[in-house]
């Protein structure tokens, strides 16, 4: 299988890129720029991409790369940082640039160039940047331009080094995707030899390598990422695994008993355990986003603790996929695995990262570089009937993060019942495969309503519904305002303790998909 190397030197965009490139049917893998010599070894890469990054090149403690690196007859591609890297490790002179470019910017190509076949000129381009290339390394070519930027993009074709001041990977850039594509096939020589289905065989080979004849752990949320992951670790190990069902509390209206119907006869072993109790003592006045997390993910390890002594479990397993791994700063840790070298923690997911020493479990996460539709796609190769792979996503702490502030079990009540009208009202008007992702989140503001002849003081509801590709960036779902309208209505007249709705219409970024 054909592979691409993505250096990261910590650029905000560095993951769209691989999920470009995956698009594209050809596989790729994301390592530290410090790794360039492991990712070398292990992928035996036909090509390789670096990353932009916040750095200047010649600023002391700038990451760097070996030149040798560029001397290794493997096709290179620079974006942004990457190609001031390259400009500069060839001979090149990288400096302040004399006007900073920011945002969509009007560019011209060399329409010859390997880079831009097919590619209309001139063409916008996202543009991010303070550096640029002052003077080209020897041998070198701008193959594009700017007003303010002379060398918007240079190559040397005959060593098949290039490099891009611009963003390609973002979907800001006109014929990004096909410049991506032209360096991949007409450069690399790329044959999109990449499937699910091949991710599926050496997942459940790999799987089946490590765990042996052990017995393994899984947390059966009943959404597509945990459903997934059990049906691949099904096929690897068979009854050997034991997937646990945690009845939180924290679900949305009849959830537990969809998914234990779903999963109870399947050929696997399921448990559903009965924690609301347990989980809701411990969330009782807690109000932080992030301290409601930590606590579910701890007792979520608890429960998995106790039942892994119960069954002889060795390893645990979860449905991590890179999403996650990427909000949680995953690729940050020193020696740790794929990722950027200074990835911010937005935020925690429970099934992210290390587990307590005391628990004596290996980590099992056979889906973690995979994106949410990779997933969907594996998914239905294995089988997985609809409804579970196309289920709406639903964060693992549940409508503990969808109840802003303190829970009680009243508020889940309440917002159980509003975010089904809402959904409902979605689905009827077939809109469920448009939105990618749609929920109600009941506010802690409270304000004045009337309702017949009596005054009200109830909560404010927030409806949020997004459309996104990959789940690192989303825009707002531009529902139709009878439907919005219809939700509305139906919600203040069948859900007591609701007066005021209110539609989210914000992307992300800035803010994220869920409210805490």
């Amino acid at each position: 299988m054909q592979s691409i190397l993505i250096l990261d030197f910590g650029g905000q965009y560095s993951h769209l890129i691989a999920r470009r490139v995956r698009e594209f049917s050809v596989y790729c893998e994301i390592f530290p720029c410090q790794k360039a010599a492991e990712g070398v070894d292990r992928l035996k890469p036909v090509g390789i991409i670096l990353t932009g990054g916040p750095a200047s090149v010649y600023e002391k403690g700038a990451p760097v790369l070996d030149k040798n690196v560029f001397t290794l007859g493997i096709p290179i591609l620079g974006i942004c940082y990457g190609g001031q890297l390259m400009a500069e490790a060839c001979g090149g002179k990288v400096a302040s640039a004399g006007k900073s470019e920011y945002g969509k910017t009007e560019t011209e190509f060399v329409t010859d160039s390997a880079l831009f076949q097919d590619v209309q000129s001139p063409g916008v381009t996202w543009m991010s940047h303070t550096d640029s290339v002052a003077n080209l390394p020897a041998g070198f070519l701008s193959v594009a331009r700017t007003v303010n930027c002379a060398n918007a993009a240079f190559e040397n074709a005959a060593k098949k080094l290039y490099a891009l001041q611009f963003h390609p990977e973002v979907t800001h850039t006109q014929n990004g995707g096909l410049i991506l594509k032209n360096f991949l096939y007409n450069v690399c020589g790329c044959t999109g030899d990449w499937a699910m289905g091949d991710y599926i065989e050496q997942a459940v080979r790999d799987c089946a390598e490590r765990i042996g004849d052990g017995k393994v752990v899984l947390g059966l949320s009943g959404g597509v990422d945990s459903s997934v992951a059990a049906a691949l670790l099904a096929r690897a190990v068979g009854k050997r695994l034991t997937c646990i069902f945690v009845d939180h509390g924290l679900m949305r209206k009849n959830e537990g008993d969809e998914i234990e119907a779903a999963f109870k006869n399947r050929d696997l072993n399921f448990i559903r355990i009965d924690a609301e109790k347990r989980f809701l003592t411990r969330l009782d006045g807690v109000t932080d986003p992030e301290s409601k997390r930590k606590i579910i993910g701890e007792e979520f390890v608890a429960v998995f603790e106790e039942e892994a002594k119960k069954i002889g479990a060795k390893f645990l397993a979860q449905g991590t996929i890179y999403p996650d791994v990427i909000e949680s700063g995953g690729g940050a840790k020193k020696g740790g695995g794929h990722g950027g070298n200074k990835a911010d923690t937005i935020k925690s997911h429970h099934n992210v990262g290390g587990l307590p020493e005391r628990l004596g479990l290996t980590l099992v996460e056979p889906l973690r570089l995979l994106f949410k539709d990779e997933v969907r796609k594996i998914g239905f190769l294995l089988g997985l009937p609809e409804e579970l792979v196309m289920r709406q996503p639903f964060p693992g702490p549940g409508l503990a993060i969808r109840v802003v502030g303190e829970i009680t079990r009243e508020k889940l009540d309440i917002l159980r019942e509003a975010d089904a009208v809402f959904c409902g009202e979605i689905k009827r008007a077939g809109l469920d495969r448009d939105i990618h992702q749609y929920f109600a989140v009941l506010t802690p503001v409270k304000s004045v309503g009337v309702m017949g002849d009596h005054r009200t003081y109830d909560y404010l509801l927030a409806l949020r519904g997004v459309v996104t590709g990959d789940f690192m960036t989303a825009d707002f779902a531009r529902i139709p305002y009878d439907i919005l309208a219809a939700a509305s209505s139906r919600i203040v007249n069948e859900v007591r303790g609701v007066n005021r709705i209110v539609y989210d219409i914000t992307t992300k970024p800035p803010s994220t998909i869920e409210w805490e």
